[in-house]
């Protein structure tokens, strides 16, 4: 009896001590940081655009660059590149989408990798290889003449929001939303807007993008239109384009209207004897 209670007492202690206080919970462990991250600055890019890519290490090793590889849809390697990190583990790569190998529309994969092997992360991106191309006709109403020029336009990356004249500066403008890098093709009328010289030829237009002055990509004329193609880049809004001279305040319609009223008069001064003139 006396060894069946000693085997109680023992059985009760042991028991004791691998019981959990009550109301003890183990709390998990906090998450740790990836050793490695890496991110675009946006989710999809067309060809021409620039890619950016970022992202950190948790324990940068000095001396030790990072590998950044991109693989096209089919997995073929379209860019490679070797980067430093800095002391506090961030880096940061920027990618032209332009050349030979940029060429297929869909996923595209962004891996990096660091020091070992085992240290790697990576992300995706879509791309379309073809930019989409736009052709309208923009419809310019002058506030003075009251007058209507077509004003014939082809842009890539982008759409164009408005086009208007300002007759003070001399100046068409062009109001864009620039999506990502592109180019406007413009034809305008040399009735809208135009530059001479002061021997009557050709005039270069000056062009301002957001106030910048840039040069235009191309242009060309003929009697009745100087055609001009500008690249943008993304983020870009207006285009103005400064000529010499203007669409007159009078139109032809009312150049025509005031001929006939002056030659009307003339033609009953002539018959009555009606003078404009004091006599002397």
């Amino acid at each position: 009896m006396r060894y069946a209670l000693v085997l109680i007492i023992s059985l009760f202690i042991i028991s004791t001590l691998f019981v959990p206080t009550l109301g003890q919970v183990s709390s998990p462990s906090p998450p740790t940081a990836a050793p490695i991250t890496v991110n675009t600055d946006k989710p999809s890019y067309l060809l021409g655009d620039t890619i950016v890519i970022s992202g950190s290490v948790k324990s940068p090793v000095q001396n030790t660059q990072l590998s950044i590889q991109i693989f096209d849809p089919n997995n073929n390697l379209v860019h490679v590149d070797q980067i430093d990190v800095s002391k506090d583990g961030k880096y940061t790569d920027t990618i032209k989408a332009v050349g030979v190998y940029w060429k297929i529309n869909g996923s595209y994969t962004v891996k990096v990798q660091y020091a070992l092997p085992g240290v790697t992360a990576q992300t995706t991106f879509t791309f379309q290889s073809s930019v989409p191309l736009v052709s309208n006709v923009f419809e310019v109403k002058d506030p003075n003449s009251q007058q209507t020029f077509g004003v014939n336009y082809t842009i890539t990356g982008g759409t164009v929001k408005n086009i208007s004249i300002d007759v003070q500066s001399i100046s068409l403008i062009v109001s864009v939303n620039s999506t990502s890098d592109g180019t406007i093709t413009l034809q305008i009328p040399r009735a809208l807007v135009d530059a001479k010289t002061n021997s009557g030829q050709d005039d270069a237009f000056i062009i301002l993008i957001d106030g910048a002055e840039v040069k235009p990509q191309s242009e060309s004329s003929n009697s009745d239109y100087r055609n001009l193609t500008i690249q943008f880049y993304q983020g870009d809004q207006d285009i103005e384009i400064i000529g010499t001279q203007i669409v007159p305040e009078f139109g032809p319609i009312a150049a025509l209207v005031l001929a006939i009223a002056i030659i009307s008069i003339i033609a009953v001064s002539a018959k009555t004897g009606l003078r404009f003139m004091p006599k002397y």
